[in-house]
């Protein structure tokens, strides 16, 4: 039961955190963009970013197959010169929980980056700050709570995916199979002991982070009022 339990947390953790990293990185840069840079068609590059936030996991899971596939010049190309394999990998589902969970990071950042006073970055370019820090030195350090709010949803969101995973990775119990497709398997077996463990560790798991996120979030604004 303990094995059973703690195999496709740890697994799960791993892809996860993983996952969360590689949106992290593109969610933040991208909503940096498109906070800041007003040009032709971002509202619909701000659509298409979002997609995955509407679209069935399975039909994103089907989209991430055709490209990452060893028929798909992608994966081609990762197998033979890298020797990387994605589909049926560890890393094809956090490739695959990080597109899900990519929207939130992007949605979080991009408002945190439009709340941001543009005043004091205006200040920092009269002090000859460089755009890369003035990134760093102004800009990140007032919107870090939003950002980091909408990284551990992410990381929540990255635990709990099923379908675009299943497509990518498949249920290799000890290297692809992660929480929710292990509970799955275990209440299609029967095995309520199992599914009933493996839920409340998760809840637990999303709960905390979806306090602390609110936590932060919260305090975001109240330092905005008192500013």
């Amino acid at each position: 039961m303990v094995e059973a339990t703690l195999t496709p947390l740890l697994l799960t953790l791993k892809i996860a955190a993983c996952a969360t990293l590689l949106a992290a990185v593109f969610g933040i840069a991208a909503g940096w963009v498109l906070a800041r840079f007003d040009f032709v068609g971002r509202n619909f590059l701000d659509a298409v970013l979002l997609l995955p936030m509407v679209m069935p996991p399975t039909v994103l899971g089907y989209y991430l197959l055709v490209a990452l596939g060893r028929n798909s010049a992608m994966g081609h190309w990762l197998e033979a010169s890298l020797g990387i394999e994605l589909v049926f990998t560890w890393k094809g589902a956090a490739i695959a929980a990080a597109v899900v969970a990519f929207p939130l990071v992007f949605k979080a950042a991009r408002a945190a980056f439009e709340e941001v006073d543009p005043n004091f970055e205006k200040a920092g370019r009269t002090l000859g700050y460089s755009e890369a820090t003035l990134f760093t030195r102004v800009t990140l350090p007032l919107a870090w709570r939003g950002i980091v709010a909408g990284t551990m949803l992410a990381f929540a969101r990255a635990m709990g995916e099923f379908g675009a995973t299943l497509m990518v990775a498949g249920n290799i119990p000890g290297r692809t199979q992660t929480m929710s497709i292990a509970i799955y398997e275990a209440v299609y077996a029967g095995d309520d002991a199992l599914a009933n463990g493996l839920v409340v560790v998760a809840s637990a798991v999303c709960i905390v982070l979806l306090v602390s996120a609110g936590t932060l979030v919260q305090r975001g604004h109240l330092r905005l009022q008192r500013q």
